[in-house]
């Protein structure tokens, strides 16, 4: 399983990025694929991911109505819209994929099997 992120970068607060992940080595049709993020000196979080088995999307609550999620069954990759964005926003966000086909709650307690190496988003004015 490999994931590549892409698309980092420093923005202004309510500005907007779009994350892309690359994915490669494994069945994409029959995987979850999320995005989580870890700011210094915090914990790891889910933040949404796309289930490619049966279309589900979760996202967590502090991202609603501001990030959007979707899969590319054509080039096999993930993308990650994020509008609107907040200097809580910052943190590395790292792709990550899972077999299985749990809800995103699950997912984003528990985590997922495989995750890229990530790419740093900085909010800031």
């Amino acid at each position: 399983v490999q994931l590549v992120e892409s698309g980092g970068g420093m923005v202004s607060p309510g500005g907007s990025l779009t994350l892309s992940c690359v994915t490669s080595g494994f069945n994409f049709k029959d995987y979850v694929i999320g995005w989580f993020r870890q700011a210094p000196g915090k914990e790891r979080e889910g933040v949404a991911c796309v289930s490619n088995v049966d279309g589900r999307i979760d996202y967590v609550d502090s991202v609603k109505g501001r990030f959007s999620i979707t899969s590319d069954h054509n080039t096999n990759t993930v993308t990650l819209q994020m509008n609107n964005l907040k200097p809580e926003d910052t943190a590395t966000y790292y792709c990550s994929a899972d077999p299985g086909d749990y809800i995103g709650a699950y997912y984003f307690y528990y985590g997922m099997d495989h995750y890229g190496k990530g790419t740093l988003v900085t909010v800031s004015s």
